[in-house]
């Protein structure tokens, strides 16, 4: 139990040095420091024979969020969504289905990019009755005009359309 303290101790001392010199973080790792004690019955400080220091593995700090997600000046920002369709049953023909899906599928792409360029705004009502929820709605939405987006690619696979596509956004397109 003494030798827990000890082994604690070494640990937090050889962090907080290691921080204050250097600004790369180092990982404490219980197997940095060896404690050893000749008779295995050692219980104070004084007789511990041996303290060996294993310099521990370097650990990069923590970059920020992902910095290719930000819009700056010098690099647009391309982002790319698929959106999907269902092909109705009921249709005149192979082409009217596929149509149809297609069209789905490409207002599916732009409500993803609007989603991710504008945000999207929740409203949520739950009815409490009884200490029971009885009735519980979310509702999303979004408002956005989404200019010069491309298609990159059009699958029609058993009755699913699915089209990918995207829009480079440049800082200069959005007000100061």
């Amino acid at each position: 139990m003494k030798y827990s303290f000890i082994l604690a101790t070494l640990l937090t001392t050889l962090t907080l040095n290691a921080t204050a010199a250097d600004t790369k973080q180092q990982a404490p790792a219980a197997s940095t420091v060896t404690v050893v004690c000749p008779t295995g019955s050692c219980t104070k400080a004084q007789e511990v024979q041996k303290v060996e220091i294993v310099n521990p593995p370097v650990v990069e700090a923590a970059k920020p969020a992902e910095e290719s997600m930000v819009l700056n000046e010098q690099k647009p920002l391309l982002i790319s969504v698929v959106g999907q369709g269902v092909a109705p049953i009921n249709t005149a023909s192979p082409a009217q289905a596929y149509a149809l899906a297609k069209r789905a599928a490409v207002a599916d792409a732009y409500r993803l990019i609007a989603e991710k360029v504008k945000g999207v705004r929740i409203d949520g009502q739950d009815l409490v009755q009884n200490m029971m929820v009885k009735r519980s709605t979310v509702r999303t939405s979004v408002a956005a005009m989404v200019r010069n987006a491309n298609i990159v690619e059009t699958t029609f696979k058993e009755g699913l359309c699915e089209v990918e596509m995207e829009i480079t956004l440049n800082r200069s397109q959005f007000p100061q």
